[in-house]
């Protein structure tokens, strides 16, 4: 994994460093350490990343400038906070996990590895997915998106407007993210299930998902009964 730790506070970035090197041993590929908004802005416009751990208080500048940058990226953030009244707006915006301060070795650990395990986040938080267009990035609200489809590295969100938009994470990352609005009908395939409107078995036993706008999306054969069941 590729880290950035972006805190003004040079004995807690020291802290989380040495909690995160011991958390994650040999998986650790390589750990940056950046105090600035803006620093750390440019940095992460031109590096690859796999998670930014982000304090929203840095010298003064507001952390929330620097997340919606972060979570349009293809990386999960993860918020380390002492303001925990922001935890909400955090996780609207997208974050992965928000780690109050102070915080111990233990609650780090649950929070790095939900990033290698894939886990997803059971609640109904996320509001927005912020995409980049234009060189500006916009924040799409939840309620706005139909279905996601894979595109490599990438995903495609498909609006109620019947346009799209490109976002940089990959499909295993959303899901991570928008569980349990979303269910994960096929590999290439997120579906908001309040807009499924028939489920149904078409020729040569292939399950397909009928939604309101008349879109129909493939259901791969491992996932049918879990989804029909969460759907009816």
């Amino acid at each position: 994994m590729h880290i950035l730790i972006v805190e003004d506070e040079s004995r807690i970035a020291k802290r989380i460093e040495r909690m995160t090197r011991a958390i994650l041993g040999d998986t650790l590929q390589s750990l940056k350490y950046i105090n600035t908004l803006q620093e750390a802005l440019r940095f992460i416009e031109h590096n690859e990343l796999d998670l930014v751990l982000l304090d929203l208080n840095l010298n003064g500048d507001n952390g929330f400038d620097l997340l919606t940058t972060a979570v349009s990226k293809s990386f999960h953030t993860i918020v380390i906070s002492a303001y925990k009244e922001q935890a909400i707006t955090a996780f609207e915006y997208g974050v992965l996990d928000f780690v109050q301060k102070p915080f111990n070795k233990e609650r780090l650990e649950q929070a790095l590895l939900r990033t290698i395990k894939d886990e997803k986040i059971e609640t109904n938080a996320v509001k927005f997915l912020a995409v980049k267009k234009r060189h500006r990035i916009h924040l799409i609200p939840i309620e706005d998106i139909l279905y996601i489809k894979g595109a490599g590295t990438y995903s495609e969100l498909f609006l109620t407007d019947d346009t799209k938009e490109l976002h940089d994470k990959s499909l295993e990352k959303l899901a991570q993210l928008l569980a349990p609005t979303f269910e994960r009908f096929h590999k290439s395939y997120l579906v908001k299930l309040s807009e499924v409107k028939e489920i149904s078995v078409a020729s040569g036993s292939k399950y397909m998902a009928e939604l309101k706008n008349g879109a129909r999306i493939p259901i791969g054969r491992t996932r049918y009964k879990d989804v029909k069941e969460k759907w009816v």
